[in-house]
């Protein structure tokens, strides 16, 4: 992409409402640049590269990428430096950003460097995808993956070229491009279909890495029959699964008009968790019965792990008690007291009960009781 490079007073250059980091938070045509500026600031880290600028200038090497738009000059690629050089000149700003005034002071001198930056204009968005692509979805600046979902849907539908085009061109060799487009159109086909809305998830934004992480797994497509479909393909789930899929969208993000909370917390371990849940029936149901995903989960595991696992927490539950004995119990709280010999029994009868089992087991040599005992 050569192109010679402009100098344009940046009071004539426009946000890209249609940018994948911007559009994610639900920005319109007539949303005001100053809302814009806002979220840029508060959600993409602006305020690192305003301090940039303050220190260095703004880096005449790394020009802008405009275009042409409906009598606008439409910044397709440096949307958070524009925000920043847009904040420097309007330091009033300040106040409606919630940030301190002083963040925004600059010498006059570099306020009057700021009213010239280099721009590139390029005569389409076609002709700058391949650039972007790279620096955005396979190279040194990654947006966040529904932002690289809805660029890539935009160059396949719009452009009319291929995922695996994509791919190749950005040098993507983990079919990252094919995931995330198909992540996407999960998501678009419960929209249309009236299985989603994602202004009503409990959360402030969509965390798509919960579902586009989540396709990767066998236990998800098998759930939404997504085994052997092509991820070229739209409307992905097949009629029967849609059920599954709006189910699905709710336990990854909640529902305010449900009133239900997402059963994800932390990406790690809870997706591999679910993914177990929903691969096991009665698992399954019992998390759409309302149990937490952990107990769902307890379920989906064999017997023998579940039991092995809840001694050991035990054990350390009662070495952590008896760390803690000398300084924690004063001898006078007889329910304390009580509650320790409700624990000594349950014990007892559990360790009887398996010495029985195991001694039943192993024949009449089997040892007695407590020669188990670690200590």
């Amino acid at each position: 992409m050569k192109k010679n490079i402009e100098i344009i007073n940046p009071a004539t250059l426009s946000f890209d409402h249609r940018n994948p980091r911007i559009a994610e938070f639900s920005i319109g045509e007539t949303t005001p640049e100053k809302d814009i500026i806002k979220i840029l600031w508060n959600a993409m880290g602006v305020e690192e590269i305003v301090l940039s600028i303050k220190a260095s200038g703004f880096f005449d090497n790394e020009p802008l990428i405009a275009v042409k738009e409906n009598g606008k000059n439409v910044v397709i690629e440096g949307n958070r430096r524009l925000a920043a050089v847009k904040a420097l000149i309007n330091p009033q700003l300040a106040d409606f950003i919630g940030i301190n005034k002083n963040l925004l002071s600059i010498p006059i001198e570099l306020r009057n460097e700021l009213d010239s930056l280099p721009v590139i204009f390029v005569d389409d968005r076609k002709e700058a995808w391949k650039f972007i692509g790279f620096k955005h979805i396979n190279g040194p600046a990654k947006w966040g993956s529904y932002a690289k979902a809805q660029y890539i849907s935009q160059i396949k539908n719009e452009y009319h070229i291929s995922l695996e085009e994509i791919a190749s061109q950005i040098g993507d060799t983990h079919k990252t491009v094919q995931k995330l487009y198909q992540g996407l159109q999960v998501i678009e086909q419960a929209e249309k279909k009236g299985r989603f809305d994602r202004d009503d998830i409990k959360a402030n934004r969509l965390y798509f890495s919960h579902l586009y992480t989540g396709l990767t797994y066998d236990g998800f497509k098998d759930f939404l029959g997504l085994r052997n479909v092509s991820e070229e393909v739209e409307n992905p789930v097949p009629v029967d699964k849609e059920d599954n899929l709006e189910e699905l969208l709710i336990w990854l993000f909640g529902s305010n008009k449900s009133e239900r909370e997402p059963v994800i917390v932390s990406q790690n371990p809870d997706l591999r968790r679910l993914e177990a849940v929903i691969r096991d029936k009665e698992a399954t149901y019992a998390l759409r019965d309302g149990v937490s995903l952990i107990q769902a989960y307890e379920i989906s595991q064999p017997k023998s792990e579940t039991f092995e696992q809840s001694l050991l927490e035990a054990k350390r539950a009662l070495q952590k008690a008896q760390s803690f004995y000398t300084e924690g119990f004063d001898g006078k709280d007889e329910g304390i007291l009580k509650q320790a010999g409700t624990i000594a029994n349950i014990a007892e009868e559990l360790y009887d009960a398996m010495l029985k089992k195991w001694q039943s087991n192993q024949g009449p040599d089997a040892k007695k009781k407590r020669e188990f005992s670690e200590d």
